[in-house]
């Protein structure tokens, strides 16, 4: 049961991921059928999204740490698929972004609760795994989002592109109403059962504090809302830098980034949180230290991939960064789940991906478009590669940040296991 409901969830969060960023494929037909600005182009695909998303995930997550998180999930489900399809309908730029905010409403609903059933299923030392594999719903939504969203976009337009994508999800809510299990919170922690009561539960301001006073908590989610900020603006205009600077069509963006980041990404977030899981338990830094050498080693293919003029070295230069894209995703969810209590564990996604989207989702996506404004009556062609250079250096920021949640990591769990069981120990 175990694998099913991760299967299950991983199936989910592909929906709500070819949901959420079908637009950047569809962005260079939406510009053009629409004579749209790039800044209105990063607001579509980023903060109007993002503002809603991460905003609302926060109150939601409170309510799945005391109700049912299988309701919270169905719901939210079921929301962000009928809005997406609302997309489809739009006849004007602001009836499209009013959608978008309806599509991002409805999803902040589903990823704290499913961070929590899983975390509740696994032990500590067994979590980046499962926790990775859901993350691949990343990777299998941007490649149907890609793929898909190209064929149908370039064939059939892009309103139909998304009202195709929105009936998976719906299918899906129907599944888990009858399907899906909501384990006891805090299961594979063997917790007092106490701590299941949802008058037990902490106030959002008590997860808030806590995770502000944990050092590694602090750290490490700089570090995460800067690698997500380079990440969902590389993912937001990469299908606009094939098209502008390398000539592609719709179709073809879609299938070499279907195949890149899709089943390239897909690989490298399971293996990576294999190897996180692996070297973690020699020593538990392990889980950090991986995702920052592998930013640091990365970087450089990005600055080369935006700048050269051959469409076949660009394509052959992305594939390190964008294998790796969503490593980070199963080591640090790993990490913040042992580091909070079992009741904490959906308002502690929730925070921390407030803090992540409003900033990475939000800003990254817009800010590469206003840079790009900005820097075209200089550069022309060049402008958004520039920009996105620009953003893809903010990695070697978000690196120095994994380096100190490192080490305070050891510490940090100690002390939490400490608190839970005085004869708890960590592996260093």
């Amino acid at each position: 049961m175990r694998a099913y409901t991760v299967g299950l969830l991983t199936f989910i969060y592909t929906a709500n991921y070819v949901d959420r960023q079908i637009v950047a494929i569809l962005l260079p037909a939406i510009k053009q059928d629409m004579n749209l600005t790039d800044t209105q182009l990063g607001l579509l695909s980023g903060l109007a999204f993002a503002l809603f998303y991460a905003t609302l995930g926060i109150p939601i997550a409170y309510l799945a740490d005391r109700y049912s998180r299988k309701k919270i999930i169905i719901t939210a489900l079921t929301l962000f698929s009928i809005m997406t399809y609302c997309c489809g309908l739009a006849q004007n730029y602001v009836q499209l972004l009013l959608a978008r905010i309806g599509v991002g409403i409805g999803e902040a609903g589903t990823s704290p609760p499913s961070h929590a059933i899983i975390s509740d299923m696994y032990a500590p030392n067994e979590r980046a795994a499962p926790l990775a594999i859901f993350a691949l719903g990343i990777n299998i939504g941007l490649f149907v989002a890609f793929l898909g969203g190209g064929y149908v976009a370039q064939h059939y337009g892009w309103q139909m592109a998304f009202k195709l994508v929105a009936i998976p999800g719906l299918v899906l809510a129907l599944i888990a109403v009858f399907t899906m299990r909501d384990p006891p919170r805090g299961m594979s922690d063997q917790t007092d059962a106490a701590t299941q009561d949802k008058s037990a539960a902490p106030s959002l301001r008590e997860v808030a504090l806590y995770m502000w006073r944990t050092r590694s908590i602090r750290q490490m989610t700089m570090a995460t809302t800067l690698i997500i900020t380079v990440g969902y603006g590389a993912i937001a205009w990469l299908p606009s830098l094939l098209y502008r600077v390398h000539g592609m069509n719709q179709v073809d963006i879609g299938l070499v980034l279907a195949v890149i980041i899709g089943l390239g990404g897909g690989l490298g977030t399971a293996v990576g949180g294999a190897v996180a899981d692996r070297l973690g338990k020699r020593d538990v830094r392990w889980n950090l230290w991986l995702i920052m050498l592998v930013s640091l080693a990365t970087t450089p293919f990005s600055l080369f991939a935006y700048t050269n003029s051959s469409s076949f070295w660009t394509l052959i230069l992305l594939i390190p960064p964008v294998t790796v894209g969503a490593l980070y995703f199963g080591p640090t969810l790993a990490m913040l789940h042992t580091l909070v209590r079992p009741d904490m564990r959906s308002s502690a996604s929730a925070i921390t991906l407030f803090i992540n989207n409003i900033i990475g989702l939000g800003l990254g996506p817009l800010s590469i478009g206003i840079l790009s404004d900005a820097l075209e009556p200089r550069f022309g062609g060049m402008a958004l590669p520039y920009a996105m250079c620009a953003t893809a250096l903010i990695s070697i920021w978000a690196c120095y940040h994994m380096f100190i949640a490192a080490g305070h990591l050891p510490d940090d769990i100690a002390a939490t296991q400490q608190a839970a069981d005085p004869q708890a120990q960590v592996t260093r």
